[in-house]
Order: C-alpha cells, then sequence, then structure tokens
C-alpha cells in the first residue's frame, strides 16, 4: 500500500486518504442535483408553488459561488484534516435542520429548511476546490492525470447520479429519508476521517482575512440571481437591473482588489497563464453540457414521452456508468498522449452526442436519447477534469490551490448560467410555439430543438478552443512557471515597499 508522509511527521496510506477524501465529497455533492426529482413532492409538502421550490437549488449554487474562492485561504490557513472535518461536520448539521423541519411550518418551514440547505452549500463550495487541490499536491506531476481522471468520478458521477438516487430513495421512502442517508453516510466519513485517514497534508502560509472581498463576492450571488429571475413570468426588471449593476460593479471591484493585496483572497494573476485560460474555459464547457444534460434530458422523458419520474432517473443509469468507467481512463490517456488529443477527443463526441440528440428528438425514441446522453457524458469525461489537470500543471506549486479554487467557481458559475439560459429558451420558444397555435407536443419538441441546438454551438465553441491549446515541452513549462513565480515575488516586494 502506498505510505506518504504528512506535515506532522505521521504515515498515513495515499490509498485510504483519497478513497475518504473522495467518497466524502461525492456525497456532499450528490446533494446539488438529488433534488429536482423531490420538487413535486416537497411543494405538497410545504404548500408552495414551483417558482419556490427551485431555491433548493438556486440558492444551492449561490452560496457555492461565494464560498468556492474562499477555499484557498482556508487550505494555507487551516489543518486540511480540522477544514475537512469542519465541512462534513457543517454538512451534517444543515441536513439535520432540513430533517427536522416540520411540514406543518409551510412556507415559513421551508424557508427554515432553506439555512440548513445553505450551510450544506457552504460546505460543498469549500471541499469542491480544495480536493483538488489536495490530490494534486499530494499527486506526483506525472501521475496527476490517472489520479483527475478518478477525482472525475467526483465531479462527474455525483451530478449525474443525484436525480437517480433520488429518484430510488423517494419511490420506497419519504422526501426526508434522503437528507437522512447523507447524513449516515457523512457521519462514516467524518469518524474515518478522524481516525487518522485524513491528515495535514498541505503547507500553510497564514494570512489575515481580507473581509472586504469577502463581501464583495457576494456580488456573483446578485448576478446570478438575476440570470436566474430573467427565466421567471413577468420579472421585475427595474428592480433586477439595479441588482445587476451594483452586482458587477462589486464583482469589478473584487478582481481589481485581487490584483492589489499584497496576500490577495483569490490570486488572479493566475488568468495571465495562456493554457490555464483555455483549461477554465474548457472544463466549463464540458461542464454547461454535463450539466444541461441530467436536467433537460429528464424533463423531455417526462414532458415529451411521458414516462414516470423513477423511469426519468432510471433513464440517466447508463450514462452516468459510462461517465464512471471512462473518468479514470480519460486520465491515463492525458498522461500517455497528451492533454489535447484527449480533449479533442471529447470535445468530438460531446458534438456528436448533441447533433445526434437533435436528430433523434422528433422518433420520441428512449432508447436513442439514452445512447444521446452516454456520448455527451463520455465525451465529458476526456475533456473536464484532463482541462482541470492541464491548468494545475501550467501554475507554480504555490498558485495551484488558487487555480482550482478560480476554475471551479467560473466553472460553477457558467454551469449554472448554461441551465438557466437553456431552460429560459426552452421556457419561451414553447410558450411563443403553443401562442402560434401548435399542439402542445409539437411546442415542447419546438423548444428542445432550440436548446440542443444553442448547446451545439456552444460545444463547436470549445472545439475550437481545444485547438488552440498549446502542447508545450517540460522545459518550457519550468520556465515559464518560474518566470511567473518571480513576478509574483516582485510585485508582492513592490506592494510591501
Amino acid at each position: 500500500m502506498d505510505q506518504s508522509i504528512a506535515r506532522n511527521g505521521k504515515r498515513y496510506s495515499r490509498f485510504w486518504f483519497i478513497f475518504t477524501l473522495l467518497v466524502g465529497t461525492f456525497t456532499m455533492s450528490i446533494s446539488q442535483s438529488s433534488l429536482s426529482t423531490a420538487y413535486p413532492t416537497l411543494m405538497n409538502a410545504f404548500g408552495i408553488s414551483a417558482s419556490t421550490v427551485q431555491w433548493l437549488t438556486t440558492g444551492f449554487m449561490l452560496v457555492m459561488c461565494v464560498s468556492m474562492p474562499i477555499s484557498p485561504w482556508m487550505l494555507n490557513n487551516m489543518s486540511f484534516k480540522t477544514m475537512f472535518i469542519g465541512a462534513l461536520g457543517l454538512f451534517d448539521i444543515g441536513s439535520l435542520m432540513i430533517v427536522l423541519t416540520p411540514s406543518s411550518w409551510g412556507i415559513n418551514g421551508f424557508w427554515f429548511m432553506m439555512i440548513g440547505r445553505a450551510m450544506e452549500a457552504f460546505a460543498v463550495g469549500v471541499l469542491f476546490p480544495s480536493y483538488q487541490t489536495v490530490l494534486l499536491e499530494i499527486t506526483p506531476k506525472e501521475e496527476r492525470g490517472s489520479t483527475m481522471g478518478i477525482a472525475g468520478l467526483v465531479m462527474g458521477s455525483a451530478l449525474a447520479c443525484g436525480p437517480i438516487v433520488s429518484g430510488i430513495v423517494l419511490k420506497f421512502f419519504s422526501w426526508k429519508s434522503l437528507f437522512i442517508l447523507f447524513m449516515l453516510v457523512i457521519s462514516i466519513i467524518i469518524l474515518m476521517a478522524a481516525s487518522g485517514l485524513i491528515q495535514d497534508v498541505m503547507e500553510r502560509h497564514e494570512t489575515n482575512l481580507d473581509w472586504l472581498s469577502v463581501i464583495l463576492l457576494v456580488g456573483l450571488i446578485g448576478i446570478m440571481y438575476v440570470v436566474d429571475q430573467a427565466g421567471k413570468t413577468n420579472p421585475a426588471w427595474g428592480i433586477n437591473t439595479v441588482i445587476f449593476i451594483v452586482s458587477l460593479i462589486a464583482i469589478i471591484w473584487f478582481c481589481i482588489r485581487q490584483l492589489h493585496l499584497k496576500h490577495p483572497l483569490l490570486e488572479l494573476r493566475v488568468l495571465k497563464t495562456f493554457n490555464y485560460d483555455l483549461a477554465i474555459l474548457l472544463t466549463s464547457i464540458s461542464y454547461i453540457a454535463l450539466i444541461v444534460t441530467t436536467i433537460i434530458f429528464p424533463l423531455y422523458y417526462q414532458g415529451v414521452l411521458k414516462v414516470s419520474p423513477f423511469i426519468s432517473g432510471m433513464s440517466l443509469v447508463p450514462g452516468a456508468a459510462f461517465l464512471s468507467i471512462l473518468n479514470p481512463l480519460s486520465g491515463k490517456l492525458a498522461d500517455k498522449i497528451g492533454f489535447k488529443p484527449t480533449m479533442l477527443a471529447g470535445m468530438f463526441m460531446i458534438i456528436i452526442g448533441w447533433v445526434a440528440g437533435l436528430i433523434v428528438l422528433n422518433h420520441l425514441s428512449l432508447m436513442g436519447m439514452i445512447l444521446c446522453a452516454m456520448v455527451i457524458e463520455g465525451g465529458n469525461a476526456f475533456v473536464m477534469m484532463p482541462a482541470v489537470t492541464l491548468g494545475a500543471n501550467a501554475l507554480p506549486d504555490e498558485l495551484v490551490p488558487h487555480g482550482t479554487a478560480v476554475i471551479t467557481t467560473v466553472r460553477q458559475v457558467l454551469g449554472s448560467a448554461g441551465v438557466t439560459i437553456s431552460t429560459l429558451i426552452l421556457t419561451v420558444a414553447t410558450s411563443n410555439a403553443l401562442q402560434r397555435g401548435s399542439s402542445a407536443q409539437v411546442a415542447s419538441l419546438h423548444g428542445y430543438h432550440l436548446v440542443f441546438i444553442g448547446m451545439i454551438i456552444t460545444e463547436l465553441i470549445g472545439l475550437v478552443l481545444a485547438f488552440m491549446l498549446k502542447n508545450t515541452n517540460k522545459e518550457k513549462r519550468v520556465d515559464y512557471r518560474m518566470k511567473l513565480a518571480t513576478q509574483l515575488v516582485v510585485n508582492k516586494k513592490r506592494h510591501s515597499a
């Protein structure tokens, strides 16, 4: 078994460290997409509307967007073991609040439940960039592709498996059982981590937390809120415009502030690296394809093909399984033939899947759509995590925590925007077709056609970006990283003077 030494000198098993880390993160992240199947049940239980219940997912993603950029500071100032167990504990407390919420409280009970949901989201947002940073830290560079391929199981499979797990649980138990299941698994992981399977492996560089930067990050919530509201019926455009402008100013201020701080909350100078910038866009574009697939396809299954929520959830199993199989293989492939060929193959697969789906839509074939989803999710395995690894390899080691935080935050924001825009296109196009006198099925198919065309265009942009990747040799990469590190030292000395 592979033995490593932690910062405190203790020996630990790298296998069990990674296993505990990934199972904990998987269980927490699966909650992001698990509630969509439970919406009708929760609406009946609390007596709330569809637009209100969607805050369980929308609010979750908004809080995640704010907590993700804080993760580099936490990694630099806290023991990773403490940080990991603390995040798991916070997730458990949030889940317990949800389980203890009485349905008889109605709308007030729902908002109490949302507090617990926000606690879950903060914990997931902190750990999502952190677990990738830690894996990169403890893995030799020549093995990073394979390790991050396995880590891709967490990112991709958790998102795809959420509706599946929720559909199975809700078929036999109440909605609270879903959160009880999460709590049981997380509690076991806490015990495993506390027993010594998780150790402090990150070098710390203690700094003061810049609270103004944290406050300015709330602008992300404002922007995401307005994007979400754009898809609602008769949104308050005046108020939303003000919120959007104020939020945009806050984010611009945040970015400028990070470039002038001696110890920024988020090191945005990583964006000076060409391959890293392409990696951000590629992992985000592939993530959009994955998350839109896991949300739009079930809507098609239930709304057009008229299958049950259980069948709709189970129809995601083949794609999730294919993604899980290919993720580790994609890492090994990237290590052998390079990241650019691997990601090009993935982008071609994603585009083929969406084009095939556009053709199959009118045939009303469940099996055909399942196969298209498998191709899309399989292509995602060859792009999303290899892009993260490529981006990390282009940076100095001390900037990897900031690099993964930037990638994860941008990916989450663009992924959420992609889902919102796709849903908006579907809703508006279907409504307009109905007003023109089309039947319900024809109107729905028109909406899905436009969504699929939009996704094809988005992924074609990703293909162009993949062709732009630079295959730099090791010597050039090391030389560039040394230059970047030197520039950062000069900048810090200049600010301190």
